[in-house]
């Protein structure tokens, strides 16, 4: 009899409800605050930018949010995703380990991104508005606002980071085809954009820059609102259908994860998939290490300092107390381009700050290592954003290798590379570098802090 290696729920099975870590925590995270007048931020100043039903999430205290019937009837195109062991994997190392991975990939649009670009694009049509601006890096969170709002018939804007539009032509083509309009940035069309262009014109751009880009276009139309793809609360919400399947999926199993490992730009995948195992660990169900991945050429929770800042180059956003980079930092163009963000999102932040996680940062060589060791294995090509987890996946099967220790180890594989080859194609030709940040960079960076 074949050794299961792939673990499936029935489409009963997908979560009615979101959960909400906040309650569960020591402590609740420090407030953002309005940048003119530095306080707290209300109901009242968020409205320009988001429907009263997300602002609603935002704050929430509730442990758990109903999951419309709307929501759940698209998510059902993918939902439940399936929790698979890496078996061949594991071989291949010749380790005792157990190395399960959630399987995001699986959606339309190729990554966890449409889990909440979905609730966040029918939000904003239940309450009447038409058009939806946002940013991308990679071009992942850009692909599923796209797909979201042709569900919704809404109109998208995007503002792609340049160094990402130029390296992923087929991102953009996808937001296209899925009726978006596509801008690279920083570019002409806004104030924030020219004014980076004017000072720096061959500018390869940040996910900061592309913010401050998308909020200004909101912020000018009373039928437009913006939609933000990470970092904030409503958005980790919304992904931790990710981690309430993986613990229906390890009942399944008959196992429990001794090690998480996610990847970390501004924290979605990873707290979507972290959380509902964090409340199982506050309440001693259960005692996993929790570990974030970040890239070594864009460490904010590693290097980076707890603070308030922007959430945005052009300082637009409210004040936002995290791990960040400083809000005009500027990171190299690695592959990786939906973790090239400056900050962290504040409520990983603090829960890293209470000490209920730990963190990590990897070079991209290392990754895309790992990322070609797994797909030469598992069949799997990972986009490069999870080659970070899977390269700390695979350094903690090696020391279980070592010292003879049969730990089980999860992951969350957020999506696939089938539009990053050119990037595998980069690390084969022996052509990637790896990007370390110097220390007198990130010191210039956080002396901008407001």
């Amino acid at each position: 009899m074949a050794e299961q290696t792939k673990y499936v729920l029935d489409e009963a099975d997908l979560p009615t409800q979101w959960y909400n870590v906040i309650p569960d925590l020591p402590e609740p995270p420090p407030p953002p605050l309005h940048p003119g007048t530095r306080e707290p931020v209300g109901p009242e100043d968020l409205a320009p930018l988001f429907p009263q039903a997300l602002i609603d999430q935002e704050v929430t205290t509730d442990r758990y949010v109903d999951i419309p019937e709307e929501v759940r009837d698209v998510y059902r195109l993918w939902r439940p995703s399936p929790l698979f062991r890496a078996r061949r994997l594991e071989r291949a190392l010749g380790t005792p380990a157990r190395i399960y991975y959630k399987y995001e990939g699986v959606s339309p649009v190729g990554s966890h991104k449409p889990n909440t670009a979905v609730p966040q694009a029918f939000y904003n049509a239940q309450e009447g508005v038409t058009r939806l601006t946002t940013e991308t890096g990679a071009g992942q969170w850009g692909s599923a606002l796209a797909f979201a709002c042709a569900q919704y018939g809404l109109e998208c804007e995007v503002w792609q980071v340049r160094a990402s539009y130029d390296q992923k032509p087929y991102r953009k083509l996808m937001m296209e085809t899925y009726g978006a309009t596509v801008h690279p940035s920083p570019s002409e069309l806004t104030e924030s954009g020219r004014a980076i262009l004017k000072d720096h014109p061959d500018s390869t751009g940040s996910l900061g820059i592309a913010i401050s880009e998308a909020v200004e276009q909101a912020a000018q139309d009373p039928d437009t609102r913006y939609a933000l793809g990470s970092v904030l609360n409503h958005v980790l919400l919304h992904q931790t259908i990710i981690g309430e399947e993986a613990l229906k999926q390890f009942e399944l199993a008959g196992d429990t994860p001794d090690v998480l490992v996610g990847c970390t730009g501004g924290g979605s995948n990873f707290g979507g998939l972290a959380f509902p195992f964090l409340r199982e660990k506050l309440a001693g169900r259960m005692d996993p290490v929790i570990r974030a991945v970040e890239p070594a050429a864009c460490p904010s929770l590693t290097r980076g300092k707890y603070a308030y800042d922007f959430g945005d180059t052009a300082g637009l956003t409210p004040l936002l107390k995290m791990h960040t980079l400083g809000h005009e930092f500027i990171p190299d163009p690695i592959h990786a381009g939906g973790l090239r963000y400056h900050g962290m999102s504040p409520l990983i932040s603090h829960i890293y700050e209470l000490g209920l996680i730990e963190a990590i940062a990897i070079g991209q060589q290392e990754c895309f290592s790992a990322g070609v060791r797994f797909a030469r294995s598992e069949g799997i090509i990972p986009a490069p954003e999870p080659t970070h987890a899977l390269a700390a996946c695979i350094q903690e099967a090696l020391r279980c290798k070592e010292i003879g220790e049969e730990k089980v180890i999860l992951t969350a594989l957020c999506g696939h590379a089938h539009l990053d080859l050119p990037a595998y194609g980069a690390y084969l030709a022996g052509d990637m570098v790896d990007n370390e940040l110097s220390e007198a960079t990130l010191e210039a960076s956080l002396a901008t802090l407001p």
